[in-house]
């Protein structure tokens, strides 16, 4: 399983990527929309995980970049604020699969990931 993290918190991000690594994933971890998109145009995942809120873009421009050109990728969100709480934001992003606290367990984000990873 390929998976691609877009995280600004570079600690937060990499205690994602070693907790998937120990679920046999291939990971790559960028902290923003320009690095992101320039993995996708040369790279496939299966799972992308992304922080809504990014320190450099915009992450609604990364899963539309990635709906367009990886559109079997399934796009995890993750953030700490409560912008889209109410669900609408699967209502704008068609290949995203799920929406969590950036704050929840590694290990169960693990989890999210190895599902919607082994469901493509």
């Amino acid at each position: 399983m390929r998976v691609l993290i877009v995280e600004s918190d570079a600690n937060l991000g990499w205690l994602w990527k070693r907790h998937l690594e120990r679920f046999s994933a291939s990971v790559h971890l960028v902290s923003g929309q320009e690095d992101a998109v320039a993995f996708l145009e040369r790279e496939a995942v299966e799972v992308i995980v992304l922080d809504l809120i990014l320190g450099e873009g915009s992450a609604i421009a990364v899963a539309d970049y990635a709906s367009y050109r990886h559109p079997q990728a399934k796009v995890i969100f993750v953030t700490n604020t409560t912008f889209f709480s109410d669900g609408s934001i699967f209502q704008h992003i068609p290949n995203a699969c799920a929406f969590l606290p950036s704050r929840m367990p590694p290990e169960d984000l693990a989890a999210v990931v190895e599902h919607y990873g082994t469901a493509t």
